[in-house]
């Protein structure tokens, strides 16, 4: 029986990977700071088949981290998987919204990671042996306007990703990166943006999704299970990457062309304002 803890595992894409795995037999820790959700959450785990405990967490204090690791220890005495999918948004240019928010979103997005990875690499290189999963996204890979802080903390988390990839090859641990595109989940609900037409773009993006988060989340495991460094499950993300890869001076052109439409749209907000 596999030992899982995923993070922000009380809704969206984490409790999705948590049912995932609960197919599997698993036994899951769901880690969030919403108990509410990680209770229901935890329900619909056993459920689906398998068994498991919820954990208060945040992300950012290393102090819960270290707490956990003590609890997972004691009840497991072991880690065979660790998925850190814990995660926030934002939206804006560099120059818009509010310093805070980009402390906000790195100390989720990057530092939360950065933490899990760190307290738990131990116990892997220990027992030889384990998956690490970190939530990025095709926002990392593809570094588009109009998302500064956002991009920032999901190109880390792959930079981080691979860095962990070839440096835990020999203790048999392997670390994947999970990059989806937009799809349906609760990201937007805390969204930060001082730019209004940013919420609906989301919404309008999700709509149209080709892929929902339980698909999402059973592309993740096959990917995990085969330890790829990098997994890009959307189509169309795919295609977006291999555009930006082979046909650069198209996508960039595109991409430039786009910081005309966000000029107009700034420029059109100061005069409602």
């Amino acid at each position: 029986m596999q030992k899982v803890l995923i993070t922000g595992a009380a809704s969206g894409l984490g409790r999705e990977l948590a049912l995932r795995f609960a197919k599997e037999g698993a036994d899951i820790c769901i880690a969030d700071i919403n108990s509410e959700g990680s209770a229901e959450t935890l329900e619909l785990v056993e459920k689906a088949g398998g068994k498991g405990w919820t954990a208060y967490l945040d992300v950012t204090s290393e102090d819960q981290w270290n707490a956990l690791r003590a609890d997972v220890e004691e009840r497991w005495g072991g880690l065979d998987v660790l998925i850190n999918n814990a995660g926030v948004a934002t939206g804006d240019r560099i120059d818009a919204g509010e310093w805070a928010w980009w402390e906000w979103i790195i100390d989720i997005n990057l530092k939360g990671v950065a933490l899990g990875c760190r307290t738990f690499t131990p116990v892997m290189k220990k027992q030889n042996s384990g998956y690490i999963m970190n939530t990025a996204s095709l926002a990392g890979l593809m570094i588009l306007p109009s998302m500064a802080s956002y991009n920032v903390t999901k190109a880390g988390v792959i930079a981080l990703s691979e860095t962990m990839y070839y440096e835990l090859h020999a203790y048999n641990i392997k670390v994947t990166a999970l990059c989806p595109g937009f799809f349906r989940t609760n990201l937007n609900k805390t969204m930060k943006t001082s730019d209004p037409s940013m919420l609906k773009f989301v919404d309008k993006v999700f709509e149209k999704s080709e892929l929902d988060a339980s698909e999402v989340a059973d592309r993740a495991y096959k990917s995990l299970m085969k330890g790829e460094m990098i997994c890009n499950p959307h189509p169309i993300g795919r295609k977006a990457v291999f555009i930006k890869r082979w046909l650069g001076g198209l996508f960039r052109w595109k991409v430039k062309q786009a910081s005309f439409d966000l000029r107009r749209r700034e420029e059109s907000l100061q005069k409602q304002s």
